[in-house]
């Protein structure tokens, strides 16, 4: 007769089975997807994922391998309407596939090969952040009071990502999600037009939203993604501003941590989005006076640590002389603190007036 303890054992030992079958079965699906390695893999590829379910997923927000394969068993079979196995095999499929672990730092720096540079139009300004300009895969913060040239900084990239890698561009499209009614068509075609390029040609090129709330904030980002994956070839994604829906929604001391919650949550899915599809982030950032600050600058940046350690480059920009506008590098993963001068004309940010 049976014993409890063996039969315990005897199931330990079906459960592990199973797992590894389901692991070696998932490495050989993930060869078969590997097969034609000039198309991205879709959800649709992996094992017991299909049209329906896949519909179902991109319903509960998840649109990507990468989504996927954080998620557990538990959470893609409840999202998914599938069993936990199924789940489960699907998850590791996409692990294999995306190779989620460890390289050497030889590996990692071809992988940085194919960072993009956006020009921001002034060779001072591209020198302070490294001699090429605005970073893809990376968020470049832009915090200072009003008049600073935050927008203009913006309004400049988005016309520039247009043009030809040779010239300081991406060769892409622009998505400007605006915070606070500060998109003008007018100044994008002035930007354009001084520069030579076709000013309705590049106006169509930029995907504006205007965002009335920081939840609607939150949703344009999912339907970045959506673009991308549609075909469109977006390389520069522009928020202005970052904070201030959070900044009104959220008031007094009693809400402030559920502001930085909501507010971390949001800078990280800009970070997988940027990562995910190699684009780059540049975010404006409002500004308060410190009160306990008696001597110097009293201007810092809303959002705190969170902000401030999610972005990659943090640039504070303010007003100079003779119409000149000031930014210094506050903070830089391989840079050191710097500033320059620059100033913002009809042909948007420029080295001279």
């Amino acid at each position: 007769m049976t014993t409890k303890s063996e039969a315990q054992s005897d199931v330990k030992k079906i459960k592990n089975a199973v797992s590894e079958e389901l692991v070696e079965k998932s490495k050989e699906d993930v060869g078969e997807i590997k097969k034609n390695e000039n198309e991205e893999p879709k959800l649709t590829d992996l094992p017991g994922i299909g049209p329906a379910v896949s519909a179902k997923l991109e319903n509960a927000g998840v649109y990507d391998m990468m989504s996927l394969a954080v998620m557990t068993p538990a959470i893609l079979s409840d999202a998914a309407g599938v069993s936990e196995a199924v789940a489960r095999k699907a998850i590791q499929a996409s692990r294999n596939l995306l190779n989620l672990g460890f390289v050497d730092g030889t590996e990692y720096a071809k992988k940085r090969e194919s960072v993009n540079y956006i020009t921001t139009g002034s060779k001072n300004f591209d020198t302070l952040l490294g001699g090429k300009g605005v970073e893809s895969r990376a968020i470049t913060e832009a915090f200072g009071a009003f008049g600073s040239g935050k927008t203009q900084v913006g309004l400049t990239l988005a016309v520039n990502v247009q043009l030809p890698i040779d010239k300081g561009g991406s060769n892409g499209k622009c998505v400007f999600i605006d915070t606070e009614g500060t998109f003008r068509p007018s100044r994008v075609k002035q930007i354009a037009e001084t520069l030579g390029t076709n000013p309705e040609k590049v106006l169509k090129n930029i995907f504006v939203a205007r965002a009335f709330n920081s939840d609607h904030q939150i949703l344009l980002l999912d339907k970045v993604s959506e673009m991308i994956r549609g075909g469109e070839p977006i390389k520069l994604l522009i928020i202005d501003s970052l904070t201030a829906h959070f900044r009104a929604e959220f008031s007094g001391r009693g809400q402030l941590a559920d502001r930085q919650q909501k507010l971390n949550r949001y800078i990280h899915n800009l970070m997988k989005i940027a990562e995910t599809h190699n684009l780059a982030v540049y975010v404006t950032n409002q500004v308060m006076a410190n009160p306990a600050q008696l001597f110097g600058d009293p201007t810092t940046a809303i959002g705190g640590h969170i902000v401030a350690h999610a972005s990659t480059y943090r640039i504070y920009l303010r007003r100079g002389k003779q119409g000149s506008r000031v930014a210094k590098l506050i903070d830089s993963p391989n840079l050191p603190d710097n500033e320059t001068i620059y100033y913002v004309t009809e042909a948007g940010v420029v080295d001279e007036a």
